[in-house]
């Protein structure tokens, strides 16, 4: 037992002095891992990386709608991103006229859709996740909407690797200092943390997205940590979209029975971590 804590101590060294060589200081003395920002310039030239891919998704997303069948004047002004419960009646309207005859290309569609949005923080997958359980079966839908959850989140996370950390050096650098303490705390044990905060409102999704690669979350664990962090919550939002016709708000998917099972499930998440870190204080 002593050898292996004295092996634990070798490497936690190592691993300190491997991220001190890459702490960049701010200006206001706030320390972030990773390269140093490199000025305005940097950002400009990110800013115009982002738009280049955003436009060739863009061009993507157009290929697949335009594989969609034939629609008619009144179902083309249907097909948006929803913006509130009416857009998202509309699209389920139109939509679930055509997955029987057209599944593949209105999965596909969806599945797009979905991964786009997350992809560039753009608001609308809460009213995609409730349509899911009105399009189709409840197995199914949760599992697409965990996928599409996770590799849109670990897609906006790769943007953030390669072009964002300018923008985080220079507008979310307090915040990020402060989750990197936290995520240090955590971080033999990030995976659930990750879920915790996943299931829990006290980050939000796309700050979480942006700034996990700067504190150096490691990509698997981020993907893990979302598909089955989502779930939960997604959950309740299929399981709403079940009735979708009945809602009128989306806050109308989220009741007091649903908060208790999320509290519950968020407080199961962590508990593993408290246990062992209590079983490793009487050890020691």
């Amino acid at each position: 037992m002593a050898k292996k804590r004295r092996e634990r101590r070798e490497v936690d060294n190592i691993s300190a002095e491997t991220l001190m060589e890459e702490e960049t200081k701010t200006k206001d003395g706030a320390v972030i891992q990773g390269p140093a920002y490199s000025g305005g310039g940097s950002a400009r030239m990110s800013l115009l990386i982002l738009l280049f891919i955003f436009a060739c998704a863009a061009s993507v997303m157009y290929l697949v709608y335009r594989s969609f069948p034939e629609l008619s004047e009144d179902e083309r002004g249907m097909i948006k991103i929803p913006r509130d419960m009416e857009d998202a009646k509309a699209l389920g309207t139109v939509l679930s006229k055509y997955t029987d005859t057209y599944y593949t290309q209105v999965l596909m569609a969806y599945f797009a859709t979905y991964v786009f949005l997350q992809t560039f923080a753009i608001p609308g997958s809460i009213f995609l996740s409730i349509l899911s359980g009105y399009l189709y079966p409840f197995p199914l839908a949760l599992f697409l909407v965990c996928l599409c959850s996770g590799l849109g989140a670990s897609f906006c996370y790769m943007l953030s690797y390669l072009v964002g950390r300018p923008v985080v050096y220079r507008y979310l650098t307090e915040k990020a200092r402060n989750w990197s303490q936290q995520v240090d705390k955590h971080r033999e044990h990030l995976i659930n943390y990750i879920i915790f905060l996943r299931i829990t409102p006290f980050l939000p999704n796309w700050f979480i997205n942006i700034t996990s690669p700067v504190i150096n979350v490691p990509l698997g664990v981020f993907f893990l940590g979302t598909f089955f962090g989502v779930a939960p919550p997604s959950f309740v939002a299929i399981n709403a979209g079940t009735t979708l016709y009945k809602l009128t708000t989306a806050g109308e998917a989220v009741t007091w029975n649903s908060l208790a099972v999320l509290g519950v499930l968020a407080v199961l998440s962590i508990l593993p971590v408290c246990f062992q870190k209590r079983l490793q204080q009487k050890m020691e």
